[in-house]
């Protein structure tokens, strides 16, 4: 893996990279199927799609897409019923905290960067100890969502650094092309979502395992930002 200099600051996407959000997403859809006498889809076949949002997780409970009718009362049904229970089972990954616990204590900003409208972003990033975020970009914050570079430019100027000091951590192919789009050096992730979860195809920059590993990668580059001997 080619090593990059040391970043001035490091945005994560936020579904599936800091937040295990997959069980709040496949209830709100269950809830659905509940309310209209319809068997439940089983969570195994919703969580895949967590990161592709309502159009992921309606396609795998209905097979239905947002050109077919009654799609959109479905959508925003499902929307409702998430926004109501939105961080009932929902938690950080595994060692997030601790990684950005360091990067406090390394002095490296941290922000997200996610499609998840603001309406989402806003009530969830609290319950899970995510406030201290040096920005929060939303889907909605700019004109445009990822794979657009847009969001991660904006996270970019409100922290105050240029995009090419920042890397973008991310687990879904959007992630990667919005930030090699941004011009900043990008991370995939060893966990996160997909059906089947493959990251090596999208020719990140990086890749970790774990939260830890992006702390040791960090860690081993110089303030300088040239690569530790």
């Amino acid at each position: 893996m080619t090593q990059h200099a040391r970043p001035g600051a490091i945005l994560f996407d936020l579904d599936g990279t800091l937040v295990d959000s997959a069980p709040d997403l496949a209830s709100a859809m269950n809830r659905i199927q509940q309310q209209r006498g319809l068997p439940i889809t089983p969570y195994a076949q919703l969580r895949p799609r967590a990161s592709a949002g309502a159009r992921g997780l309606i396609s795998a409970a209905f097979g239905m897409t947002p050109d077919d009718d009654g799609y959109e009362s479905l959508r925003v049904a499902f929307l409702d019923n998430y926004a109501a229970a939105i961080a009932v089972d929902s938690i950080l990954f595994d060692g997030v905290a601790r990684m950005l616990a360091t990067l406090r204590e390394q002095n490296i900003a941290w922000g997200i960067v996610t499609n998840k409208a603001a309406r989402f972003t806003d009530a969830l990033v609290p319950q899970l100890a995510l406030s201290n975020a040096a920005c929060v970009i939303s889907g909605d914050t700019t004109p445009h969502a990822k794979p657009h570079p847009a969001p991660l430019l904006e996270a970019a100027r409100r922290i105050g650094i240029d995009a090419n000091q920042c890397w973008y951590v991310g687990d879904d192919l959007r992630d990667i092309e919005a930030g090699r789009a941004a011009g900043m050096a990008t991370v995939s992730v060893g966990w996160g979502y997909g059906d089947p979860f493959n990251p090596q195809p999208w020719n990140a920059d990086m890749h970790v395992a774990s939260p830890a590993e992006l702390v040791a990668l960090i860690t081993g580059l110089k303030n300088s930002g040239q690569p530790a001997n």
